[in-house]
């Protein structure tokens, strides 16, 4: 099975450290082929960077030839239902995949994001996927995404904001809300006393799963491959 995890930005470092996370908990046999596009902002913070970061990854994807499932390792979930419009394979953004874990381990979970302004956009993605009711609250360290590149003084932050914010939603889970973290996740979990659920890892071990099941994107609806653009004589389009 040929996975290919997708860090949307193009810093190296973190496809390094996503691309890791990815290979600790796959299966046997399973390839996991981490890339990043170049031409992507080197971090995602805002709807900006994640409309450059989406384009340029589905042209990444395009030239990456086949796979067998697809992961996006932006916890804003970036351009996943593109994604999913091109390729057949099951595709899942961490994002996702880390809101439905938790929500299968705890009766309450909240979120630790970058900074704040990618709070509004978790909070839309969780009420999109159901689970508004069971998250309770969306948080931001307040450090930017490449700091979690530098894990001793990234993690201490990160910690003590985790206390603070579990505290006051009185949550069972905390879900960390950026790829870059997901090194920190067995050490929080440790000094936490409760789950700590990271997106690369989850979304890797669903998609296997759904592969292995025989199951892949339907085409039947929205999901379905892009229409063909034909020219029309006068030079424009039929969009």
């Amino acid at each position: 099975m040929r996975i290919l995890l997708i860090n949307p930005n193009s810093s190296p470092a973190m496809t390094r450290t996503i691309a890791d996370a990815g290979k600790a908990v796959a299966a046997p046999g399973t390839e996991i082929v981490g890339i990043c596009p170049p031409g992507a902002p080197l971090s995602i913070e805002g709807h900006s960077d994640g409309v450059l970061a989406a384009f340029h990854t589905l042209k990444l994807v395009d030239e990456s030839g086949p796979a067998d499932g697809y992961v996006l390792a932006c916890f804003d979930d970036t351009g996943v239902d593109a994604l999913r419009e091109r390729v057949a394979g099951p595709t899942l953004g961490i994002g996702e995949a880390a809101m439905h874990a938790a929500a299968m381990l705890a009766c309450r979970f909240s979120i630790l994001t970058s900074l704040e302004r990618s709070v509004p956009i978790l909070e839309d993605n969780a009420a999109r996927y159901g689970l508004a009711a069971r998250c309770r609250g969306v948080h931001a360290a307040e450090l930017p995404v490449l700091a979690f590149e530098d894990g001793d003084s990234a993690y201490a932050v990160l910690r003590d904001a985790a206390r603070e914010v579990l505290a006051k939603d009185r949550s069972d889970a905390l879900v960390l809300g950026c790829g870059g973290m997901a090194h920190l996740a067995p050490r929080l979990a440790g000094e936490l006393g409760l789950p700590v659920v990271e997106g690369v890892a989850c979304a890797v071990k669903f998609v296997e799963s759904l592969a292995s099941l025989g199951l892949a994107t339907s085409k039947a609806g929205g999901y379905a491959y892009p229409l063909a653009k034909t020219p029309l004589s006068n030079g424009e389009q039929h969009v």
